[in-house]
């Protein structure tokens, strides 16, 4: 199937590796060209080399923190000064740290406003102009299930994604007319290095092994196993192609069916 993305420009936050990696890797292969950030630029450097080198495509990596409004916006400006404008933003920023409600401090939740969902809305801002003048474009949130199910222990991550979802809601009304579509993706268990990471958090705070913790939650997943990122990626580049033209608003769970909730 043709997704009609050959020659669309793209902008993907923290593509140095897994989901953002996947998700620029999988547009980059249906002809996108791109800009692509991390935090670190020999990283990046390195991951625009190996899209380059698999796809053909133009790929730009820019060194640049999603904390911060100038993160977010030097790859928007990067992208229309190189490219000549953006058709597709997909958002991704780094999980905030595990914790509960009452094992955070007041900086990890400015730090997570920042990081998760202020750098959404940053990037909303920065790409709308070039959509609505080109009259088509595409804005896609990563975020996670637990804006569907609150996953415990994970308070900041909790509210953030969810007010992502929130902002996206309201903000379909006003630009989805002039074309632009935003949609939100909602990954479960997908094998990457955050997912290590929150189980390693798991094991030390139960006192169990690493590797119970992985069974344990591997059965709960109807599929009977972890996603993949290239799983995950296909489903973004669906968001991002003319054939979701009438998909605006939509959150869709990658999660093999571990989800309850009805919503």
């Amino acid at each position: 199937m043709d997704f009609g993305l050959k020659g669309k420009r793209a902008v993907v936050l923290a593509a140095s590796r897994g989901l953002g990696y996947a998700c620029a890797l999988g547009l980059a292969r249906e002809g996108c060209d791109l800009v692509i950030t991390s935090r670190s630029q020999e990283h990046i450097d390195a991951a625009a080399e190996q899209i380059r080198a698999e796809t053909g495509v133009r790929v730009i990596g820019v060194a640049a923190d999603v904390s911060s409004a100038e993160g977010v916006t030097a790859p928007v400006t990067r992208c229309i000064e190189a490219f000549g404008g953006v058709d597709i933003a997909v958002h991704n920023a780094g999980g905030p740290p595990a914790g509960g409600f009452e094992n955070v401090n007041n900086e990890q939740w400015y730090k997570a406003f920042d990081q998760n969902l202020m750098s959404f809305v940053w990037l909303s801002q920065a790409v709308l102009g070039s959509m609505k003048e080109a009259g088509w474009g595409r804005i896609i949130a990563i975020t996670s299930s637990s804006i569907k199910q609150p996953i415990p222990n994970l308070v900041l991550s909790n509210a953030m994604r969810t007010g992502i979802l929130g902002t996206v809601r309201t903000m379909i009304k006003e630009v989805t007319p002039h074309g632009v579509t935003v949609n939100v993706v909602a990954p479960g268990r997908i094998a990457t290095e955050r997912i290590d990471e929150l189980d390693q958090a798991a094991a030390k705070r139960s006192g169990r092994s690493v590797e119970d913790v992985k069974a344990e939650s591997q059965a709960s997943i109807p599929a009977g196993r972890l996603g993949t990122p290239e799983e995950f990626a296909n489903v973004v580049v669906f968001l991002a192609s003319e054939a979701a033209s009438y998909v605006s608003g939509a959150t869709i769970q990658i999660d093999g069916g571990k989800l309850d909730a009805l919503q």
